[in-house]
């Protein structure tokens, strides 16, 4: 490394330490040379209030709830947890503290974000607080028990497209994180269970999750965009998608596309689709066959030397 390079890269790490502190320090977050903060708790993702915010009701201040496995079974890896809502709700159980609880047992620090929805909220509101969750996570890696190069993103249903939007948009000018913020918000892998991807196709756009998103009369390069599958570029993240084909809410053609879309840009992609199962299954606890899609996943995550 020349000189040049040398004092670059020091003055980098030393504005990322100083936003790393700010952060602690504005999120209530202890940075601990052992051990980890008592959790599960929940803190606030925007904490001098989120941009474009309407109020300051609970819906207008998105949080972030935060899991971490046993110190000695920390894998360095951490997941922000987007559960499904089809972008008007959240369904913060089964596809939020259910999964963190598992996700936890192996060893992986998880983070559930409950964002802003529709209708009262559009884009860009959602992905600012996605990758705004990613920015907060990377900035106190240390004190979370996770490594700044494995944290993920994992997302169900309409927030399946959440956290491909997260894994495609992450440079998007209208997500930009606060001024002068040194750490970057793309997701290191993406996990993308049965997810909403395609906007303005009737045969396989799911239209509540368009219309919350993007507002009834969304302009077509609004949709075009919005479409992640067309977003895709070689420096989208690994992931991996878990589809049924008997979903009629959200068609599995929704996470073809995606693949296929990675497959094209060079992308390391795994896709699963089992032939039973309706939509919104989460961990399916109680199906022997759809509950191994989380076997898969970790087997994925080995491969990719995200677990031991």
């Amino acid at each position: 490394m020349n000189e040049n390079r040398f004092w670059m890269r020091a003055v980098w790490i030393v504005t990322a330490l100083a936003f790393a502190s700010t952060f602690a320090a504005e999120h209530g977050v202890a940075r601990q040379p052992g051990g980890d903060p008592a959790l599960p708790r929940t803190i606030e993702l925007w904490p001098n209030g989120a941009p474009g915010a309407l109020g300051s009701e609970p819906a207008d201040r998105p949080t972030l709830t935060i899991y971490l496995p046993d110190a000695t079974q920390a894998s360095g890896t951490g997941i922000v947890i987007c559960p499904g809502g089809g972008y008007g709700r959240v369904t913060m159980d089964y596809e939020g503290h259910q999964v963190a609880r598992l996700l936890t047992s192996q060893g992986i620090s998880s983070f559930i974000l409950k964002y802003r929805l529709g209708p009262r909220y559009r884009h860009p509101a959602m992905l600012q607080d996605v990758l705004q969750a990613i920015r907060l996570v990377r900035a106190q890696a240390r004190a979370y028990g996770v490594r700044p190069d494995r944290i993920g993103v994992l997302g169900f249903s309409a927030e399946g497209h959440l956290a491909s939007s997260a894994a495609t948009l992450f440079d998007a000018p209208e997500a930009q994180g606060p001024a002068g913020a040194p750490m970057n918000a793309r997701p290191d892998f993406a996990v993308l269970a049965y997810p909403v991807i395609v906007m303005g196709d009737p045969a396989v756009t799911h239209k509540g999750s368009q219309a919350n998103l993007l507002g009834p009369n969304a302009a077509p390069a609004l949709i075009e965009r919005l479409s992640t599958d067309r977003q895709v570029s070689p420096r989208t993240p690994p992931t991996f998608l878990f589809h049924t084909t008997e979903d009629a809410s959200v068609p599995p053609e929704n996470s073809v596309r995606f693949y296929l879309a990675l497959r094209r840009a060079g992308v390391p992609a795994e896709l699963h689709i089992y032939e039973k199962g309706a939509h919104g299954v989460a961990l399916a606890p109680n199906d022997p066959v759809l509950r191994t899609w989380a076997e898969r996943l970790f087997a994925w995550m080995r491969v990719h030397r995200l677990l031991p």
